[in-house]
């Protein structure tokens, strides 16, 4: 097989993982190619098993055409969704179904010099303990937090190495192709190309964690910026409260929203005496005690629902300047946060009714994302997938995926 048709297999692939089901027309339209030249691949991408026949689309007045969709054991995806203090593993096939289950891992990266041998070790046996052949894994998708610089394979927070790269240095350990990227920006291409925002020019993806991060698609197409740090919507000074921010400035708006924030109130907050359904909160497992506070406000606990409503209101505020500058035609609220589901709009809102001008927001959708907390994990996916058909593929991975 030559080389372009090898390209054009994947191209079509690549699509057809976005898109889930699409006609030979689509797919010729998608590629810019012949019906014919987009026909007889697809014909050979079945017959080796990659893509089926998923039934007719829709009666447009003629004859209804047969479309395709991957299949969806034929070939996986490793994704590791990283933040500051856990690390999920897990296994997607191509129905973006997780293959057994996700492992979570308590892994510290702030001031940890062996984090990145610790996520290697992690991989490398996670990806053992599967058994899932390595010429059916795509690749490794990884996203972490921090300023991260995805073409040099380094994150400048966290994860250093003396080896060349992040990049270098899992590849090494496991054999396999990997791509890295800053988390936000990750929760942002999954809700692009997955969830909430997908087929949208122009939308703002808000990563509600342990800081507020912020994923920007613009003129339909990620926005990274000139070095890929685009989107450091914690770091916006906008209060004057003295409050050092982990970047070590003073004001930011991660210091009155991120959910180590909300989670530092509550327990302060009971211990002050405040009444509420919450008991046994911990400074030190942070992911359970915020999983508390939102449920607890999902059932309408007073005191949690006042601590989300004041930081969805700040973010809010923030949220004022992005649509000043950018003009969104959608904000979505994504990330762990997210399982607080409805709960953040009106307090979001409320800050966009006081602090934007009516004309430019009057046309603004805000909405939770369907994602939620599984964005991340899905945007490590979207993130392989999405340079499948330019990843370097060993020739024999390669004869065995298209045999």
């Amino acid at each position: 097989m030559s080389e372009k048709q090898t390209l054009y297999k994947k191209s079509l692939i690549k699509h057809l993982y976005f898109n889930e089901k699409l006609s030979c027309a689509e797919l010729s339209l998608l590629t810019d190619k012949s019906l014919p030249h987009t026909a007889r691949a697809l014909n050979e991408l079945v017959e080796e098993g990659v893509v089926r026949e998923s039934g007719h689309a829709s009666s447009t007045g003629g004859r209804r055409p047969q479309v395709y969709s991957l299949s969806p054991d034929n070939m996986y995806v490793v994704s590791v969704a990283m933040d500051q203090f856990i690390t999920h593993i897990g296994i997607l096939d191509m129905a973006n179904q997780v293959v057994d289950k996700v492992e979570r891992i308590e892994l510290s990266l702030q001031g940890n010099p062996h984090a990145l041998r610790e996520l290697g070790q992690h991989l490398s046996q996670f990806i053992l303990r599967s058994a899932i052949p390595k010429d059916k894994i795509a690749g490794i998708g990884i996203g972490m937090p921090g300023f991260v610089d995805g073409h040099k394979g380094i994150n400048h927070s966290f994860l250093n190495t003396a080896q060349d790269n992040i990049i270098s240095y899992i590849e090494s350990v496991t054999n396999l192709p990997v791509l890295i990227d800053n988390d936000s920006s990750l929760i942002a291409l999954a809700e692009w190309k997955l969830g909430g925002a997908r087929q949208r020019q122009n939308a703002m993806v808000i990563n509600i964690s342990w800081g507020i991060g912020l994923g920007m698609i613009l003129n339909g197409s990620l926005f990274r910026g000139q070095n890929g740090f685009a989107g450091e919507f914690s770091h916006i000074p906008l209060f004057t409260n003295n409050k050092i921010c982990n970047c070590g400035k003073m004001g930011c708006l991660e210091t009155e929203t991120s959910l180590q924030v909300i989670a530092e109130k509550a327990i302060h907050g009971l211990n002050e005496g405040r009444t509420s359904i919450l008991k046994n909160l911990s400074p030190i497992h942070l992911e359970d005690t915020i999983k508390v506070i939102m449920e607890a406000a999902v059932k309408g606990d007073k005191y949690a629902v006042e601590l989300l409503s004041q930081a969805a209101y700040h973010i809010g505020r923030g949220v004022a300047i992005l649509i000043h500058i950018l003009n969104p035609g959608l904000i979505v609220l994504s990330g762990r946060g997210a399982l607080a589901g409805r709960l953040w709009l009106a307090p979001v809102q409320q800050a966009l009714n006081e602090h934007c001008i009516p004309k430019i927001a009057e046309n603004i959708e805000l909405m939770i994302s369907p994602l939620g907390y599984h964005a991340e994990r899905l945007g490590a996916a979207a993130l392989v997938m999405e340079h499948f058909d330019d990843i370097p593929m060993h020739r024999k991975k390669q004869e065995l995926l298209f045999a």
